[in-house]
């Protein structure tokens, strides 16, 4: 949307739906760079997303020292809390009465696809009212399928996680050889899953097979490729997404869940059903007596201490550029990262408009995805690694044999 007169009033700064171990940069960038602004006086943190709007339950975020400022940033979670809510129009009736009532005239909200749908919402709602609302999206997700950006802030922490994860667990199943199967976090999108292959140092490292919601799951495939795999290695490790559906499209989780958020998503994660699932068909079908299966679930999303410095630099960034947007004069928008052709790993960010990063999400291209559909490319490994970062080094004995006496 083009440009508009310069705009005066408070701020008011939300977080929604999943957290992530970089949210709260872009909390503390956005706020950093409001403080920058003469047309921003009072800085709100709404307490759990627009439900604390609703409440009238904020924060003061301007009186905040520096010093707690910096430690918030570096921790992991939603400082403000977060929620899964789609407003109604009854809803920003009552946004809009509190807005009004604090003098709100900029508005943030951090979060995924949905939170997107909820600013693009807001901000209609706000057109149709004739508020004038500076209204601006700023991105997030592990899921990392927001459209328009190359990758989110949250994914590569999450993803050096799961790598790290399959680190450990590859070094367990060569030593005590089984079968092994990961339920990684994804829903529609197989990047966080994908980034298991990361792990791999060696070139008899697992995870040996990567399933995403991508392509279609048929258990009697997934056997046979356990069981080619197995035979070859005498061990196997595998990534599965939670995301994973059959050939009409319906995902096998969905059967152990009728939970669903006001955004219409089946509740898919907080459950180890589809790895017990996976686990039994290869106990049974192929008589493999040490088989195991773990989910991942909310661990990878805010774990301290395991987290990408390219993920917390550009998760600021995006709190700060979606500041300097809306204080520019550009009515609403959502903060996207693109990346720079070239060799040398660089981003910048750029302004998208809402209703194409709203709702929709983005799949991994074809070509990050092996023809099998049990693997990835090197062309994922390409684009992940960068973004990701430095691993844990991994070593391993040459393996001289002493001979016999």
């Amino acid at each position: 949307m083009a440009k508009t007169a310069v705009l005066k009033g408070n701020m008011l700064i939300a977080q929604s739906g999943g957290p992530t171990a970089v949210i709260n940069q872009s909390l503390v960038g956005a706020i950093e760079e409001a403080k920058k602004h003469k047309e921003i006086q009072h800085i709100y943190g709404s307490l759990h997303g627009i439900k604390g709007i609703l409440e009238e339950n904020f924060i003061d975020l301007r009186k905040e020292s520096k010093q707690t400022l910096d430690a918030v940033a570096n921790t992991p979670s939603s400082a403000l809390g977060s929620v899964r809510k789609k407003p109604t129009p009854e809803d920003c009736v009552k946004l809009f009465h509190v807005m009004k009532k604090y003098n709100v005239r900029f508005f943030f909200y951090i979060g995924g696809n949905d939170s997107a749908e909820t600013t693009h919402i807001i901000n209609q709602e706000a057109q149709k009212a004739n508020f004038e609302l500076r209204c601006f999206h700023i991105c997030k997700t592990i899921d990392n399928d927001l459209r328009e950006n190359d990758h989110t802030p949250g994914f590569a922490s999450g993803a050096k996680f799961v790598a790290m994860a399959f680190m450990g667990d590859n070094l367990d199943n060569r030593a005590l050889p089984g079968v092994k199967i990961n339920v990684v976090m994804g829903r529609h999108a197989g990047f966080l899953t994908a980034a298991s292959a990361l792990a791999r140092v060696y070139p008899d490292d697992g995870p040996h097979l990567i399933y995403l919601p991508e392509r279609a799951f048929n258990v009697e495939k997934f056997l046979a490729d356990v069981k080619r795999v197995y035979e070859e290695r005498k061990r196997c490790l595998i990534a599965v997404s939670e995301g994973i559906s059959d050939e009409l499209g319906a995902p096998i989780a969905a059967r152990f869940s009728k939970e669903m958020d006001t955004h219409g998503n089946i509740q898919l994660s907080g459950s180890g059903a589809l790895g017990d699932l996976l686990a039994n068909e290869v106990k049974t079908k192929l008589n493999i007596s040490r088989v195991r299966a773990d989910t991942f679930g909310y661990l990878q999303r805010s774990f301290p201490a395991i987290v990408s410095a390219n993920d917390a630099k550009e998760a600021r960034s995006v709190g700060r550029e979606a500041v300097k947007l809306a204080c520019s004069g550009n009515v609403d928008g959502s903060v996207a990262i693109r990346r720079k052709p070239g060799k040398t790993y660089k981003v910048f960010f750029e302004r998208v408009p809402l209703e194409s990063v709203a709702k929709e999400t983005r799949h991994m291209p074809d070509d990050f995805i092996n023809a099998d559909g049990n693997d990835v490319t090197r062309e994922f490994i390409s684009y992940a690694a960068p973004i990701v970062g430095p691993l844990p080094k991994i070593g391993r004995f040459k393996g001289v044999k002493v001979a016999k006496k």
